[in-house]
């Protein structure tokens, strides 16, 4: 590997770090006899699979000249920063180098914006291309699809990825026009759907014919940016929502702004990254997929925002008290999925388990329930805490979220004790 290419590496690399939608999931490409790569396989971690195994991702750009001036891009064309490009051919014998290294289980490859969306995709497609059908590389493939880019291409960029994604960026159309005024919701959403109408083809064209090419197995993500405009939580959500209305979309990566461009009087002013709240909306983003909330009751007209001390699901059950207690020997597993505390998987345990003896506080610890949260918000035959009807939801809220220092902590329980 020359100097040359290296430099170009270092250059490439640090442009594509602020993409966070860098996820390596929903897909299975076993390793075959005349083939280089799997996505079974272990290496260095920067990525998790649906299966929660480790994988390693060669993240990096194509280029970072691009035609767009976007506010709150590092890249915009309007920044004095160094540019490279990689050609095809560099891009695709780096990839395989560093497989064959152990270095890299995949590739997550992204660009800016030259000449036009479509000469950008032809030749983010020519990489994919050229690892599966001259390299038999398979290994997994991430490409970022280019706003605006062609139906053509998208479908082609379907049949070698194993994941497409085109990122929205900002969840208002009006924001998104003042910000990056060269882009529109049009030109973001019209590769969006390309993507979801070939992922449904391929999975009606697959159950008729077994040996059918499968199009984007991994499905389709995008990333939103949270905090470089005024919408609200409940703007974010609502368009999260719909999105994962449609079976192709797989996630909602949420980024929370940095401000990389201070200068910039478009932009607000911030200190650091909003990262609680960024994890708020992660926590809110799996109530809505895992834990059958709907939008309206996490974040509504009057509480537009998520509460930044507290998750969502506790949040949602303090500001409800007439939904508990919940008796764990009783309730349904959707009402048992609504109790702080208690998880999925330990929702099923809680389920499957009662059908055989009564369930108390100490099977509940085994089956991973978080009973720091749980006590207040349900009844078993020997729960010694009291509920949240004998407690205030203040005092609840405000237990949960103090430091647990002993002092504190005795203080408070003697607080608990005399409301």
């Amino acid at each position: 590997m020359n100097e040359k290419v290296l430099e170009k590496l270092k250059i490439l690399a640090e442009s594509a770090k602020y993409d966070v939608s860098c996820a390596s999931s929903g897909t299975s490409r076993k390793n075959r006899t005349g083939q280089v790569g799997s996505t079974a396989g272990w290496g260095i971690c920067h990525s998790f699979a649906e299966d929660g195994r480790c994988i390693s991702l060669l993240k990096i750009m194509l280029t970072n000249y691009c035609m767009f001036d976007c506010a709150y891009c590092i890249n915009r064309r309007s920044n004095d920063i160094p540019r490279a490009t990689f050609s095809v051919s560099e891009l695709v014998d780096l990839t395989i180098q560093f497989y064959r290294r152990n270095y890299i289980e995949g590739l997550f490859l992204s660009s800016g914006v030259v000449r036009n969306a479509d000469y950008t995709m032809e030749r983010l497609v020519r990489v994919a291309k050229e690892l599966r059908t001259v390299y038999r590389f398979n290994g997994y493939i991430h490409l970022k699809s280019i706003p605006g880019a062609s139906q053509e291409l998208v479908n082609e960029a379907g049949l070698y990825a194993d994941r497409l994604s085109v990122n929205i960026e900002i969840p208002n159309e009006k924001s998104l026009q003042l910000l990056a005024p060269d882009k529109s919701f049009q030109s973001v959403f019209q590769p969006m759907r390309y993507i979801h109408q070939g992922v449904m083809q391929s999975s009606e064209e697959r159950k008729r014919f077994r040996h059918a090419p499968r199009f984007a197995p991994a499905g389709q993500s995008t990333q939103i940016i949270v905090g470089a405009t005024a919408d609200s939580d409940k703007d974010i959500l609502r368009l999260s929502s719909a999105l994962y209305q449609r079976p192709s979309m797989r996630r909602v990566y949420y980024s929370g702004f940095i401000p990389v461009n201070t200068y910039d009087t478009r932009l607000p002013a911030l200190k650091q990254p909003p990262l609680v709240r960024e994890n708020r909306l992660y926590q809110a983003d799996w109530l809505l997929r895992f834990y059958q909330f709907k939008v309206d009751e996490i974040v509504n007209d009057d509480f537009p925002n998520l509460d930044l001390d507290v998750d969502p699901k506790l949040g949602w059950a303090l500001r409800h008290p007439e939904q508990f207690p919940v008796d764990i020997n009783r309730a349904d597993y959707e009402m048992l999925l609504r109790v702080p505390g208690i998880g999925v998987k330990s929702a099923k345990l809680i389920v499957s388990s009662r059908r055989f003896t009564r369930i108390g506080t100490e099977q509940l610890k085994k089956m991973g329930v978080v009973m720091k949260k749980a006590q207040y918000f349900i009844t078993c035959h020997e729960l010694p805490m009291r509920t949240i009807h004998e407690i205030y939801p203040e005092v609840i809220r405000r237990f949960l979220t103090r430091k647990t220092d002993k002092k504190r902590g005795s203080d408070l329980q003697l607080e608990l004790q005399f409301e």
